[in-house]
């Protein structure tokens, strides 16, 4: 990997993600050789990715390059690889570029899509948990509007009309409501020749509301909002399969639909190489105790999604979201440091600074510890913490300005098909890299 040797700790950090950065950014400027490693060379604010999808925003306002995070720091490397395994034993790190020791390892893979098992769903659902999935969807949308246009076939029409959205949670509700303000204001105007009106969006939660993690309140009015905005929320209902064509439900609804978006769950992205003991199968978390060290290993940590925390708070462990990954992050960079000095590590106490969703223009909800409120004060809330959440000066502007933009003119300027996802020959083709 051509890092050069050192007298130094080497510490180790496996993902560039909300937990890896802000592990990293913890060790800076300390007697310390810190090398992070990512398959991507830049951060993705995952929060934003539904704005790319339905072309509010460009993918480059929402990624910053870590190696520019790190221009000035001393002995920080970052290396673009895959980690294909860990050997804790030989505490060594096996990536696509090689082997790597490490005296402290950091975990921050994050989270990928669950499918629970379904081949088919995975093979002809669409996931938004990267840039390029982002691309895909945005793309995807687009073109079927494009074949909406060509086809004389009224059921093939509705088909590629007809949007179905599997998963209940911030993700979901958002995608929903970004693509019934595209119906409202948009797609009208860009296809006069099409009845837009006849454009379905579906809604399905598996249990019997949404937002689930947040307050009732919050869950009936995010509800309210996305009914008035003409999306129809089905509650109680689950997808069993998807063959590319139609949604085979739990219940007597079956759908007809060229796009499904799958955002019913995530699991944690593992790594080979630990034991079986040291992990939750069923969720693909890793095990650790209060101060994020996997079990037997205290010379490694998980952190962010890919951690399972276990108390009897919290027995499932902590949200799968920003918060948590960026507090454990941030916890993890001083205990190995108070570790370097033989000093007492802290536990992790997790600082519920609240949950927030936005359903479209003037519409959010937000549940903070002591407040809860909804509405338009709540959408400036979602877009000051969003906007001031983001990395770099560059993306805060540009971010800023496509808003302030979009919600003056009505328009998302970023509607463009810049590669092709359809295939000729076949319903789709995917990437998921």
């Amino acid at each position: 990997m051509n890092i050069p040797q050192t007298s130094f700790p080497r510490v180790v950090i496996i993902g560039g993600g909300f937990a890896g950065l802000a592990a990293a950014k913890g060790l800076e400027e300390q007697e310390l050789q810190v090398i992070l490693i990512d398959k991507h060379n830049y951060h993705t604010f995952q929060p934003l990715l539904y704005q790319v999808a339905t072309g509010g925003l460009e993918p480059d306002s929402i990624a910053f390059p870590l190696r520019k995070l790190f221009n000035d720091v001393e002995n920080f490397y970052f290396r673009l690889a895959e980690v294909q395994k860990i050997n804790p034993q030989k505490k060594i790190v096996e990536t696509s570029i090689g082997n790597l020791e490490y005296d402290e390892l950091i975990i921050a893979t994050g989270s990928k899509t669950n499918f629970f098992g379904n081949t088919n769903i995975q093979k002809y659902t669409m996931e938004m948990k990267s840039i390029p999935q982002s691309l895909n969807i945005r793309s995807l949308i687009l073109e079927n509007f494009e074949e909406a246009l060509l086809t004389s076939n009224i059921e093939e029409r509705n088909a590629l009309m007809n949007f179905i959205i599997v998963g209940g949670g911030p993700t979901g509700v958002e995608l929903a409501g970004a693509l019934a303000e595209m119906k409202k204001g948009i797609l009208p105007k860009d296809y006069p020749d099409l009845d837009i009106r006849k454009m379905q969006i579906n809604l399905i939660q598996s249990s019997d509301c949404i937002l689930k993690g947040m307050s009732a309140k919050a869950s009936e009015k995010a509800e309210d909002f996305l009914i008035n905005l003409g999306v129809n929320v089905w509650k109680n209902l689950r997808v069993l399969d998807y063959d590319g064509k139609i949604v085979t439900t739990s219940g007597q609804d079956h759908f007809k639909a060229e796009t499904v978006i799958w955002a019913a769950g995530v699991k944690g992205e593992m790594i080979n190489g630990l034991h079986a003991e040291c992990v939750i199968e069923r969720a693909a978390r890793i095990k650790v105790n209060e101060y994020n060290q996997v079990l037997s290993h205290p010379n490694i940590y998980a952190i962010g999604d890919v951690a399972c925390m276990a108390s009897e708070e919290k027995p499932y462990g902590h949200p799968m979201m920003a918060q948590p990954a960026i507090q454990q992050g941030r916890l993890v960079a001083k205990n190995i440091l108070a570790k370097l000095f033989n000093k007492t590590l802290k536990a992790f106490v997790y600082n519920d600074k609240g949950s927030m969703a936005t359903i479209g223009r003037n519409k959010a909800v937000v549940d903070l510890p002591k407040w809860k409120f909804q509405g338009v004060f709540a959408w400036f809330v979602w877009m000051f913490v969003h906007l001031f959440s983001l990395i770099g000066f560059r993306n805060k502007a540009i971010v800023f300005l496509n808003w302030v933009y979009n919600y003056i003119r009505f328009d998302r300027e970023t509607r463009l098909i810049i590669r092709p996802y359809k295939n000729k020959n076949s319903f789709s083709f995917k990437d998921n890299h």
